[in-house]
């Protein structure tokens, strides 16, 4: 296995001396391990394409499920294949990294290099990609304009602050949903579409779904359910967070979403707007270094 990745590392992490003494550990047991700090938007994808052009093939995410995303966008969008994707956990959420039970500490994660990755799945929108979970509904808006000085002082607690006060606002969206033996139209509060289990701080919407199976987990929560008890519920942590039985749910390898008016679907922090979305499952199209026996996995 050849031992030589480049770390891209948030902004905001660019000081994290536990991230410092994990990378200089990890050269002196072998590794060549470069680093490149981002700066503004774009640079994630941009130092991705660079890296593939000079021969890198493993790419380590330093940050949070945006970090995720937009390095998962540029090795997909690279039509490169064989590429591996690690992640160090220090955003906000780490909704990927907390399902798929990557360690918080940066040595520990980084220890994970030494394992064989993982075949999994990516989820392509259009023309985009995800690793984790793309979010509809009044869930999507509260994720989006969560402020990041509230992010940075309360952590995941801060989605459901920002859920609580916009309570009053909260409007239902309309759309249809078409797959595989599978229609549902009508208006909903929420959705859901998982590779992975949580998003938006802990929100478990797919709480049974595998990054390998070949299958997206969709969750609608219909408009009709109890208002007050769904969003109690939707942004709450924990299994399920008392969710389960308010959701419409399907478990697909393709599905089209058409709305009448255009939506917001947020990819993991990147907002599509359409009133069409296809999406479908690339099976095991990524290698993913995980933990042995993660929950991820089939």
């Amino acid at each position: 296995m050849e031992r030589k990745a480049l770390l891209i590392l948030h902004g905001k992490q660019a000081a994290n001396q536990a991230v410092r003494k994990a990378v200089m550990q990890k050269r002196k047991d072998g590794w060549d391990l470069a680093v490149r700090v981002t700066w503004e938007g774009g640079d994630a994808e941009r130092y991705t394409q660079e890296a593939l052009e000079r021969g890198y093939r493993t790419i380590i995410a330093g940050g949070g499920d945006g970090s995720v995303r937009d390095i998962t966008q540029a090795l997909m969008a690279s039509g490169k294949e064989d590429l591996t994707l690690a992640v160090i956990p220090l955003g906000t959420a780490n909704d990927l990294a907390s399902a798929a039970g990557i360690p918080e500490d940066p040595a520990e994660a980084l220890a994970l290099l030494d394992r064989p990755p993982t075949a999994v799945d990516v989820i392509q929108v259009n023309d985009s990609y995800f690793l984790n979970m793309a979010t509809g509904g009044f869930g999507t808006e509260v994720t989006t304009q969560t402020s990041e000085d509230l992010k940075e002082l309360l952590g995941g607690a801060a989605y459901l602050l920002t859920g609580l006060t916009r309570f009053a606002e909260v409007r239902p969206a309309e759309g249809e949903f078409e797959g595989p033996d599978f229609h549902w139209q009508g208006e909903f509060l929420a959705l859901g579409i998982g590779n992975s289990r949580q998003a938006g701080g802990g929100q478990r919407l797919c709480p049974e779904a595998l990054i390998d199976d070949g299958l997206m987990d969709v969750a609608i929560l219909p408009s009709e359910v109890d208002l007050l008890a769904s969003v109690r519920g939707l942004f709450r942590s924990g299994d399920n967070g008392g969710k389960e039985g308010l959701f419409e749910r399907a478990r697909l390898d393709r599905l089209t979403i058409r709305t009448p008016e255009p939506m917001h679907l947020n990819l993991d922090g990147e907002p599509l707007e359409d009133t069409e979305f296809e999406l479908k499952v690339l099976p095991r199209a990524l290698q993913l270094v995980l933990p042995k026996n993660s929950d991820l996995l089939s």
